[in-house]
């Protein structure tokens, strides 16, 4: 797209004045919960260095101790001119840093931000200065189930599918410059058959800046290169909503879909105007395409869509949650298309956005996944709802994404089949997010106990493709009525029962070989001939049953002590990825 920068930490929102502050930090462990008692902020301790934006856990971040540490500290120096910082704001953002952080910039309290999974900024304007600056980043993590950790552990031991934690920064910290009046956000939403978007528009303008001058929002549109459409509207002093024409009725133009065949992305350009003089500039795109449900199938642009997808963590073996470069997410998403599948569902994980630019150039459908808490309480209700508020306004925006996936396999609700309270929580989640996005199913609880959900889900890992055969052909129909038990669950929450819904089977597989070390789902297989043999009976068992309408298979890649990948740690592969396309091809 035009608006692409390569590494750009933030790629359907850019501004070309900004910075990486990735690399060299100086570091400190914090084990006593002393330095803001000895102002670290004013005098950092000497010693260790980090690479940020890896976390103290992995080998890439050069420390590499995978023991637990509950607060860390971060600091480097800043040379800004005056020519980046007189007339302008300085913005001071953060793509992930889990858990609890704290910002002092040149000595001064910034601002603090809870959560570990959303991108969080703070306006810098007032404490930096010409010349040198000093910034400073307090984190504290723990191993509280209260909090979203997904796949993080939460004992001080690794086991199963639970890895080691991730504390502190773990995604690009970076710096902007933009205008005293700039352009906040914008959410895009497309309307396929009238041939408009619509764009809700929040900046930092308040009342009192109306009162003398007025504001303008511009909007350029491109595809290809033709310039579609242009348009300037006048703002108000109250949050602003604009509906425009996709293209001018004089020009000759055919509205291009989005889909995994023909991933059509349109350019958008924002423009704030004060009176006549523009003020901020943002360069972002769009899709246009539906996503569906009607009876128990799922559509994409009103055609019947099958979901092929693969389950990934988004591990890696030397950064862990944080991706090498920009150029490992795209190889991962090319190892997805060369294996066959169309889509992907990140489990546990709100990946680093690059990776959802790629699934939007490329056509890969997305099912965004939170991580999860363990434990039910108010503090986790109050967490949880609050960070996953600004993800699905984070993300909103990409066209990959065609799923909300707030909770997985009851995890965080250990009496949900029956607790009253705990399906409330799940039935306010899938309602809040529609309220938030009403144009993208929701599911509730991925796996099992469904509540209200748009989409009924699966996980089961019998190993057998005349074992799964037998229960989702011949039994479905106790599974559906909840007469008969899987993975010792039921598929609804008592008081819930199946409305017609589309029904996935959303986990399965999970297979590892016998020659490798580590813990898989069910029986190995003995070698690779007799992996892709079990791979092929499950996949063909499930393209067959004609009441299922997609599935995930488990995984794409190896994670830490979990070997059941189709490439391991490396990303090698284990199997030649066209024995695995043309199985996935049968369908």
């Amino acid at each position: 797209m035009n608006c692409y920068i390569k590494d750009y930490p933030r790629p359907q929102f850019v501004r070309k004045e900004w910075q990486s502050l990735n690399g060299e930090w100086n570091f400190a462990f914090d084990d006593e919960d002393k330095g803001e008692i000895n102002k670290y902020f004013l005098d950092f301790p000497k010693g260790i260095k980090i690479n940020v934006p890896y976390t103290y856990e992995t080998k890439s971040s050069g420390i590499k101790d995978e023991s637990i540490h509950y607060i860390v500290w971060y600091n480097r120096k800043l040379d800004l001119t005056k020519e980046q910082i007189n007339g302008n704001k300085v913005i001071l953002n953060f793509e992930g840093s889990d858990y609890k952080t704290k910002v002092w910039v040149n000595g001064n309290l910034v601002g603090e931000n809870e959560g570990g999974y959303a991108r969080f900024s703070f306006d810098i304007e007032k404490y930096v200065i010409n010349g040198e600056n000093d910034i400073t980043v307090k984190v504290e993590d723990s191993l509280s189930k209260n909090q979203p950790r997904g796949k993080q552990r939460y004992k001080k031991e690794s086991w199963k599918c639970w890895y080691v934690q991730t504390t502190g920064i773990w995604k690009t910290v970076w710096i902007e410059w933009v205008s005293k009046k700039y352009i906040k956000h914008i959410k895009n939403t497309s309307y396929i058959y009238e041939d408009k978007i619509k764009l809700e528009v929040e900046t930092n303008l308040n009342e009192q800046d109306f009162e003398n001058k007025n504001y303008y929002i511009g909007a350029e549109i491109s595809f290809n290169g033709q310039i579609l459409n242009t348009v300037k509207e006048k703002l108000n002093a109250n949050d602003y909503e604009l509906k425009i024409d996709l293209y001018k009725k004089d020009i000759e133009h055919i509205p291009q879909k989005w889909s995994p065949n023909n991933p059509n992305l349109y350019d958008i350009t924002y423009k704030l105007y004060c009176e006549d003089v523009m003020v901020d500039t943002v360069y972002s795109y769009f899709g246009i395409r539906e996503i569906s449900i009607k009876a128990n199938k799922i559509f994409l642009n009103n055609e019947e869509l099958y979901l092929k997808m693969i389950l990934d963590q988004g591990y890696w073996k030397d950064t862990h949650l944080t991706p090498p470069n920009e150029e490992s997410l795209i190889k991962d998403i090319n190892s997805i298309l060369e294996f066959g599948y169309n889509g992907i569902r990140k489990h546990q994980k709100i990946e680093d956005e690059r990776f959802l630019y790629w699934c939007d150039v490329k056509g890969v459908l997305v099912w965004n996944e939170m991580a999860n808490f363990y434990s039910f309480s108010d503090m986790s209700i109050q967490i949880f709802t609050k960070e996953w508020i600004k993800v699905v306004k984070q993300n909103y925006n990409h066209p990959s994404i065609i799923t909300w996936v707030p909770i997985n396999e009851s995890w965080g609700f250990p009496e949900l089949k029956s607790n009253k309270q705990q399906q409330n929580f799940l039935n306010s989640i899938y309602y809040l997010t529609k309220a938030i996005d009403n144009t993208r199913p929701v599911i509730s609880n991925d796996g099992w106990e469904h509540t209200i959900s748009d989409i009924i889900t699966i996980h089961d890992y019998v190993q057998e493709g005349n074992l799964l055969s037998l229960t989702y052909n011949e039994k479905i129909n106790e599974v559906l009525n909840n007469k008969r038990e899987f993975n010792n669950h039921y598929l609804f929450a008592n008081g819930y029962e199946y409305k017609g819904q589309p029904i996935i089977i959303s986990e399965y597989g999970g297979t590892s070989i016998k020659s490798e070390k580590g813990w898989g789902y069910g029986e190995q297989a003995n070698d690779e001939k007799d992996f892709i043999k079990k791979f092929e009976e499950l996949t063909l068992a499930i393209q067959k049953m004609p009441m299922i309408t997609g599935y995930c298979y488990t995984q794409l890649t190896d994670v830490q002590q979990e070997v059941n990948g189709l490439m391991n740690e490396g990303r090698k592969y284990k199997i030649n990825p066209c024995i695995i396309k043309n199985i996935n091809a049968k369908i």
